[in-house]
């Protein structure tokens, strides 16, 4: 009998782990639906399954890449879908899949996720439904403040009700990491000498891919650190090793990638060659911000050099912050990947940073995640080569750009045969759910398959 609860236990704590993807599926399924209604289309356009499907897609996925222009394509209806798609997507997802976890903790009795405990750090359960409402009220909070920032920028050009209306939907956009614009067919690139605009648009997308458990910490240490009169220096001593190290990584990807974006284009007429010292550097920020899962385009893409986008690909492929709307690996897990080959070549027993170690199941899920996540890009970007006859150079950039959902692209998106949209979705997909699913699969500590300890083999790498 004992045996037979085990057994099944073990089946409803696998049907759990299908919970993120299926609820994903769901989702597109249901925007696939509503935008196939005749009212979600523009007069004088049609929406094919296979454009409502990858619309769908791209904006649960959060990902940005289009295959019509969503400005003029999709009318005012079609448009509100697709920005609570997005919002689903960016937050809701997140949150609505930690409280489909608690309640699978109390109806299968599971003991941990790294959903709850790794991701969100909580002791214990009772303290999620307080960290979700703290998730919205802080997301809201962000996303109105970015609207109120567009304002003054689009109500003049727009008027009143269309300035508000693309304020909210840019906001909530960039806050989310999706990179859908309701402006025009350029994206921002009309925009790129406009400082508010850009200025905001950046923020909107480092305060999604940051990761709410950052907030939180950087938000209670200021106020304690103020109450307490401390230094801003003590201050930031007192946030944790996580937050410290995603503030120190955030920094130095987006500053070191402006950068290299500043160098390699400084002479591309076709994208900052001709602008002012102070424009090109604007532009090179943002494209180092927006690399990294964002999707906002403000100079062509198709323009960049072949040798930014082999930069980009990196920057697109190490994305955000973990518990944050961003996609990709996530920085932290390429941090630990690449912390613990230095480890190795230093001959150091273990992964130390600020005098903290990553335990071997964190530097061993990092690794699974990085590895299949590396796989699936490459795997989809031969797919999309042979089925469109791309180039490297733009077949790496698009399966990048989806399957760590960045939303950038070279002009190759539109013009995907269906097979290669397939093939995107498919990508799109399998980037959003990739990461929490691979972290709900690799969180079973004393799963029975480990009671079995093998004799040590002899093997040679390297």
């Amino acid at each position: 009998m004992n045996d037979q609860t085990t057994q099944s236990k073990k089946k409803l704590r696998l049907s759990s782990a299908q919970i993120v993807p299926i609820s994903f599926l769901g989702a597109i399924l249901f925007g696939t639906l509503l935008l196939l209604l005749p009212f979600s289309t523009a007069a004088g356009e049609t929406t094919s399954p296979l454009t409502a499907l990858f619309t769908a897609t791209t904006s649960v996925c959060v990902t940005g890449l289009v295959v019509v222009d969503t400005y003029a394509h999709w009318s005012l209806f079609g448009k509100i879908v697709i920005l609570l798609l997005i919002q689903l997507g960016g937050l809701g997802i997140i949150s609505v899949t930690s409280v489909l976890m608690l309640m699978a903790h109390k109806k299968f009795s599971l003991s941990m996720t790294v959903m709850l405990h790794d991701s969100f750090n909580l002791d214990s359960l009772s303290g999620l439904m307080k960290f979700l409402v703290r998730v919205f009220r802080g997301t809201f909070i962000v996303e109105g403040i970015g609207a109120l920032m567009y304002m003054p920028s689009f109500i003049p050009q727009f008027g009143v009700v269309r300035g508000i209306w693309y304020s909210v939907f840019t906001s909530i956009s960039a806050f989310c990491n999706a990179g859908i614009d309701i402006i025009g067919p350029d994206s921002l690139i009309g925009y790129n000498t406009n400082l508010p605009v850009m200025f905001t648009t950046m923020l909107m997308i480092v305060m999604g891919g940051l990761g709410y458990i950052v907030w939180f910490d950087v938000t209670h240490g200021v106020k304690d650190g103020i109450r307490r009169g401390y230094s801003p220096l003590r201050i930031c001593k007192k946030f944790s090793e996580h937050t410290k190290l995603v503030l120190i990584l955030t920094a130095v990807l987006i500053f070191g990638g402006a950068a290299v974006v500043f160098i390699f284009e400084y002479t591309n007429p076709d994208t900052i060659g001709g602008m002012s010292a102070g424009g090109k550097i604007l532009n090179s920020i943002f494209q180092s911000v927006t690399f990294r899962t964002a999707g906002f385009a403000a100079m062509p893409q198709q323009a960049l050099r072949e040798s930014t986008c082999a930069f980009g690909d990196l920057l697109m492929f190490i994305g955000g912050s973990p518990v944050g709307t961003a996609g990709g690996v996530k920085t932290v897990t390429f941090f630990a990947v690449l912390l613990n080959a230095v480890s190795y070549i230093r001959d150091r027993n273990e992964t130390v940073i600020f005098g903290r170690r990553f335990s071997t199941e964190v530097i061993r899920k990092a690794a699974a995640v990085a590895t299949v996540s590396f796989m699936v890009s490459l795997f989809m970007t031969l797919l999309l080569m042979t089925s469109d006859g791309v180039s490297l150079t733009d077949g790496l950039f698009e399966t990048i750009s989806a399957t760590c959902t960045v939303g950038l692209t070279r002009g190759l998106t539109p013009t995907l045969s269906t097979a290669g949209r397939i093939i995107i979705i498919i990508s799109m997909y399998l980037g959003r759910i990739g990461p929490i699913s691979m972290a709900l699969f690799f969180s079973g500590k004393g799963s029975d398959k480990n009671k079995v300890s093998f004799a040590q083999g002899r093997f040679i790498v390297g």
